[in-house]
C-alpha cells in the first residue's frame, strides 16, 4: 500500500502539533532542593539563601521604626503578599498607564494586602510605635527597583533636560535631587525598614511568635 503525499504531510503535521503541546507545560525543577547558606541576617532571596533555588518563592521580614517608610518601589519579577504582624501600615500601589489609579489602605495587625507584579507600591508606618510585617513574593529573585533611586541616583546620571521635562520642574530642583543621599529605605534613623532572617527561625521554633528589634 502506497502512502500518498497528503498522508505524509498529515502525519508530520500531527506529530509537530503533539510535540509543540508537550513543551507547553511548566518545566520541572532542576533540583529537588539545595542546602541553604547559614546566614542569620540577610534578605530572604535566592542570592543569599541557596535553598530557594528553583522553588520560585522568597520572603522578607519588614521591621519599621515609628513613621518608617519603605519608599515607592517595584518588584519586576514577582507579586508580593504582605501580612501585618504588629502595628499599622498605610500601603498602596498604582496601576499602569493611562489610569495610574492608586489603591491604598491602612492595615492593622492580621491584615493582608497584595501588590501585583511590576506595579509601584509602598508601605508607611503611620503609628508612633514600631510595626512589623512579612512579605512573601512569587519569585525566588523578584528584584527591586526603588523609584527615587532609579531616577535621581542612576550612574551615570540621567540628563537634567530629560528630568526637567518629565517632571515639569526647574533645573535647580533636579540638580538638588540628584545630589541627595538616596538609599533604599530612607536613611534617617527614625525611618528604618530592616530585614532579618533570624526572626523567621524564631517564628518556626516558637509557634509563630515574632521578636523584633529596632537598631
Amino acid at each position: 500500500m502506497k502512502t500518498t503525499v497528503a498522508e505524509i504531510l498529515a502525519y508530520v503535521a500531527f506529530w509537530a502539533m503533539v510535540s509543540f503541546l508537550a513543551y507547553t507545560s511548566d518545566p520541572s525543577p532542576l533540583q529537588d532542593f539545595r542546602v541553604a547558606v547559614n546566614d542569620s541576617k540577610a534578605a530572604v532571596i535566592v542570592a543569599q539563601i541557596g535553598g530557594l533555588n528553583t522553588l520560585g518563592i522568597s520572603m522578607a521580614y519588614l521591621d519599621f521604626a515609628p513613621y518608617g517608610l519603605n519608599p515607592p518601589h517595584t518588584h519586576p519579577c514577582g507579586t508580593e503578599i504582605l501580612t501585618v504582624m504588629e502595628g499599622a501600615l498605610y500601603v498602596g500601589f498604582v496601576t499602569s498607564n493611562p489610569n495610574n489609579r492608586l489603591t491604598s489602605k491602612v492595615l492593622c495587625q492580621g491584615d493582608v494586602f497584595v501588590f501585583p507584579i511590576g506595579l509601584i507600591h509602598f508601605q508607611l508606618n503611620v503609628g508612633n510605635t514600631p510595626a512589623v510585617a512579612i512579605g512573601a513574593l512569587s519569585n525566588q529573585n523578584p528584584g527591586v527597583i526603588t523609584i527615587a533611586n532609579a531616577v535621581f541616583k542612576s550612574k551615570p546620571p540621567i540628563s537634567v533636560d530629560v528630568l526637567t521635562e518629565a517632571f515639569q520642574v526647574d533645573k535647580n530642583v533636579v540638580n538638588y535631587l540628584q545630589v541627595q543621599l538616596w538609599i533604599d529605605n530612607n536613611g534617617h534613623q527614625k525611618h528604618i525598614c530592616m530585614i532579618d532572617i533570624s526572626k523567621f527561625i524564631y517564628c518556626l521554633n516558637k509557634e509563630v511568635h515574632i521578636l523584633h528589634t529596632i537598631k
